[in-house]
């Protein structure tokens, strides 16, 4: 019972740190957006710059996170050599990445299209570098078991980020692009003081090469895995000032319109990062059970359920949402529903995956993940010069669609799970009607509206709750009561 009790108070204290950090990061987007002019571009530069870090720190952690985890637990090994091997191997590279990137950064800077501005990319660069390395320490934090020191550092960063933007940007009514890149770095250097402890550790720190080598060779995979999926979330953002017409106009002007009404499709991916905490450890937890098969389709029922009802409440109540962004970056909505609807695929894709983690056959999310990406780039280099960024956010439909068809195509060879299809296509059905009358009734009178679509909402939950919800609370008790005797 004690180690149930620890286990649900570490879940906890992990999870809502990550649910209200994106929330509280979330909020600088009304921030920036108010401050920064759509026409200035400066939101298209913070999209940008912010997904080449998003890359680079895939690249330069090398999946030595994971490798640290796997290592550590190992009986074999010594978990402190292996944090100090770990350490050193992902302070090393990032040092050099810094060094190399500092170096010729008036060139860097000019390739990415911030010759004028090169401190835009440089300080970006000490961000990632430093990102990078502490990514290592707050591991040994989670190995320690010291959720409340994680979680600690985690919303320092956050908090001082929202307070320095926040002074800057409205207090003094500032709009220099310049200052969010600052106060980042301002924020992390004051991370990497407070994490003085864990860098300097209570032993001391060598490089084990021969246990290096073996963690490369089990990290090297992740990393393929690492890249192709942070690709598929931030390709199009990288790839679309190389693509877009300068005959069109700014590519940032247009980049951060479509960044910013992005960023409220975002909303659907707190929504399912929420209901992927409760459900992840109770779908792992049953994974010896005799009907887990079962068990697995159910999950993907509701979480199918919950993901069309965020997103019929997030287009119904738009006309309250679209006030999160500037006026100026309006013009962008038309992209959420698509960008809403590829959350979804990847949501599912996300659920879908369970059979080849359960089989120790990763690979497969490898193979799954670059044929998404390559669909997505595809798409975007094609697309954009003429569409501009609604192909970005088609690009991500066709996309996430494509590894998620994948992995529900090989899966029913290799893992066959009885999804209950029918019950999942009269959901869609019923949510695509339900999005139709919303949208293509036409109520001038913003309350009306807005009433008529609470009123289409009601329908949707009365029908789940009439119709799956009885189901759901019975094979929740059911599942409980086993492991209350087993307590």
């Amino acid at each position: 019972m004690a180690n149930l009790k620890s286990l649900a108070k570490d879940t906890a204290i992990y999870g809502l740190s990550s649910i209200v950090g994106r929330f509280l990061n979330y909020l600088l987007v009304p921030v920036y957006t108010m401050a920064m002019s759509a026409q200035s571009g400066g939101y298209g530069v913070v999209t940008n710059i912010y997904a080449w870090v998003a890359l680079l720190l895939v690249l330069l952690t090398f999946g030595m996170e994971t490798g640290f985890f796997r290592f550590a637990n190992k009986e074999e090994e010594d978990p402190r050599r292996v944090y100090s091997t770990t350490l050193l191997a992902v302070g090393g590279v990032s040092v050099v990445f810094l060094l190399l990137g500092l170096a010729f950064l008036p060139l860097v800077a000019g390739w990415l299209g911030y010759g004028e501005h090169p401190w835009y990319v440089g300080m970006m660069m000490i961000v990632v570098a430093m990102d990078a390395l502490q990514s290592i320490p707050f591991a040994y934090l989670r190995y320690r078991r010291k959720p409340l020191r994680f979680a600690a550092l985690k919303l320092l960063f956050i908090a001082l980020n929202i307070a320095l933007n926040l002074v800057y940007y409205v207090a003094m009514d500032g709009d220099d692009v310049f200052f969010a890149f600052l106060f980042n770095l301002v924020c992390t250097s004051t991370v990497m003081l407070c994490m003085m402890p864990e860098l300097r550790a209570a032993f001391p720190l060598v490089l084990d090469r021969a246990q290096l080598c073996r963690m490369v060779g089990y990290c090297l995979p992740l990393l393929v895995l690492g890249i192709a999926g942070i690709l598929n979330q931030v390709a199009d953002k990288i790839i679309f000032p190389y693509v877009y017409p300068e005959t069109k106009g700014d590519a940032a002007v247009q980049l951060g319109i479509y960044g910013a009404a992005s960023k409220i499709a975002m909303i659907m991916a707190m929504l399912t990062q929420a209901f992927r905490y409760a459900y992840e450890p109770f779908v792992f937890g049953k994974s010896r059970d005799k009907d887990n098969r079962t068990m697995y389709a159910q999950a993907m029922k509701y979480f199918i359920i919950f993901t069309l009802l965020a997103f019929l409440a997030v287009m119904f109540y738009m006309d309250v949402l679209k006030y999160l962004i500037g006026r100026g970056y309006w013009e962008g909505l038309d992209v959420v529903p698509i960008v809403m609807a590829a959350e979804i695929f990847m949501g599912v894709y996300f659920n879908l995956s369970f059979w080849y983690k359960l089989n120790d056959e990763t690979r497969w999310g490898a193979v799954f993940s670059l044929a998404g990406c390559a669909v997505l780039v595809a798409v975007n280099i094609i697309g954009v010069p003429h569409y501009g960024y609604m192909a970005c956010a088609w690009g991500g439909f066709a996309g996430y669609g494509t590894a998620m068809l994948l992995s529900y195509i090989v899966g029913r060879k290799r893992y066959p799970i009885p999804y209950d299809l029918r019950s999942i296509a009269l959901y869609m059905v019923l949510a695509a009607a339900l999005y139709a009358a919303g949208m293509l009734v036409p109520i001038d009178h913003v309350a009306l509206r807005l009433a008529w679509r609470t009123l289409l909402l009601a329908v949707f939950v009365l029908v789940v709750v009439r119709r799956d919800l009885p189901a759901l609370g019975q094979t929740i008790a059911r599942r409980l009561r086993p492991n209350r005797k087993n307590i």
